[in-house]
């Protein structure tokens, strides 16, 4: 059974970091594209970030570019998200996801097939 977790949230100060872990056991984790997602009270989970199956391929949302990276360690079957100059609209739940969909990797919440139960993150002004 293919199990999902995410780890290192927490409180920081605006313009601060964080870097979350999502480790996942029980498939062929290391060749599923993972992706990142948030969601803050009363609005959709939101896609953040998407990485291949051999980490060449990233993709953000344009609200975290350039201040996100995402990467995985297969060897490991951990995904990290690294966070840098968080904001206060950066607070939300953020889960972890894996995807059987074949796709080199997916923005679409709805190609994602595991998901963890998430961290939270939560940026002061």
């Amino acid at each position: 059974q293919v199990q999902v977790a995410e780890s290192g949230g927490g409180l920081v100060q605006a313009g601060g970091s964080l870097r979350l872990s999502c480790a996942a056991s029980g498939g062929l984790i290391s060749a599923w594209p993972m992706g990142w997602f948030r969601q803050s009270p009363g609005k959709e989970r939101e896609f953040v970030a998407a990485i291949s199956w051999s980490g060449s391929a990233t993709y953000y949302a344009d609200s975290v570019k350039g201040r996100f990276t995402i990467s995985r360690d297969n060897a490991k079957n951990t995904v990290y998200l690294q966070m840098n100059a968080l904001k206060p609209e950066d607070t939300a739940v953020y889960y972890c996801a894996a995807s059987k969909s074949g796709y080199i990797a997916t923005m679409e919440i709805n190609e994602y097939d595991y998901w963890g139960q998430g961290t939270q993150v939560t940026v002061s002004s």
